[in-house]
């Protein structure tokens, strides 16, 4: 069974035993966090939508460590102008494992 959960603006598809990672979440190493934004959940022939969001479904997940993404590039140029910019970026991210999927009625 695997769902697709959003957070931080984003859409994940997770299975149980996943490690996912995720924007920064305000949780400690060792923490047990609850998506409650759950908008589909499916297995090997049924399937749950949410319109948008599944009412009663879960997903709880333990947050394994909080580190930093790896270093984008970011180049801004005029040309003919001598305009030039270069500039660096590194997303704070939660790494995530999904221990459970909740399914309030059996998908």
């Amino acid at each position: 069974m695997y769902a697709v959960i959003k957070t931080g603006g984003k859409q994940y598809k997770v299975e149980e035993g996943d490690r996912v990672q995720i924007e920064k979440l305000d949780a400690a190493s060792g923490d047990t966090v609850t998506f409650d934004n759950v908008l589909f959940i499916g297995g090997d022939e049924e399937y749950q939508l949410g319109t948008p969001n599944l009412d009663g479904v879960t997903v709880n997940g333990k947050v394994v460590r909080q580190l930093r993404g790896k270093k984008i590039i970011v180049f801004k140029m005029k040309r003919r102008k001598g305009y030039r910019k270069k500039q660096g970026h590194r997303q704070n991210l939660t790494e995530v494992f999904i221990t459970k999927i909740n399914a309030g009625k059996e998908a």
